[in-house]
């Protein structure tokens, strides 16, 4: 009887979880692997370094890793919901995009991306020493907020490019 129960309840957690609304997921690179994706953002590290800058603009480059163990995803566009804070206090700055926002490229193991922080040279800048941003796949954005680190000024006018290959 006890051997009964236990498939029963199991039978009907596998039902429940078939039956449950789909949310946004990860796209993979290829097929599905059985490892976690790597465009999860407890599943990869981003770090911010200051970048060459152009005429009127500063830039930072915001460059993905993921370590062994995780599958390969696919990500277009620029990141969406772009917030920055300094010592864990929000600043008043968020980012625009700009861009081909519909480009894929591959990530995960071995395969880092990266994204351009564009900021305006003449506009009034504050200090930051992180970015908050959603990561989008080529069906729209991937659930979480991923987080990098690293020292960066940013101001209105903001804008954020598509994630690219390379790191």
């Amino acid at each position: 009887m006890r051997t009964h129960h236990k498939t029963a309840i199991a039978f009907a957690a596998a039902l429940l979880t078939a039956a449950a609304p789909a949310v946004a997921q990860a796209a993979p690179a290829a097929g599905r692997g059985a490892a976690p994706s790597a465009c999860r953002p407890a599943n990869h590290t981003a770090k911010i370094t200051s970048a060459p800058a152009s005429a009127g603009h500063h830039h930072y480059r915001v460059t993905l890793t993921a370590p062994r163990g995780y599958d390969p995803c696919a990500l277009a566009g620029s990141p969406t919901d772009v917030r920055f804070s300094d010592h864990g206090s929000h600043t008043p700055v968020t980012a625009g995009r700009y861009g081909d926002q519909s480009a894929v490229v591959i990530f995960g193991p071995g395969r880092p991306v990266h994204f351009d922080i564009q900021v305006p040279g003449d506009a009034r800048q504050v200090r930051a020493d992180e970015a908050s941003f959603t990561l989008r796949g080529p069906d729209g954005p991937i659930p979480g907020a991923s987080f990098a680190e690293g020292a960066l000024m940013v101001a209105p006018g903001t804008l954020v490019g598509p994630v690219e290959q390379g790191a």
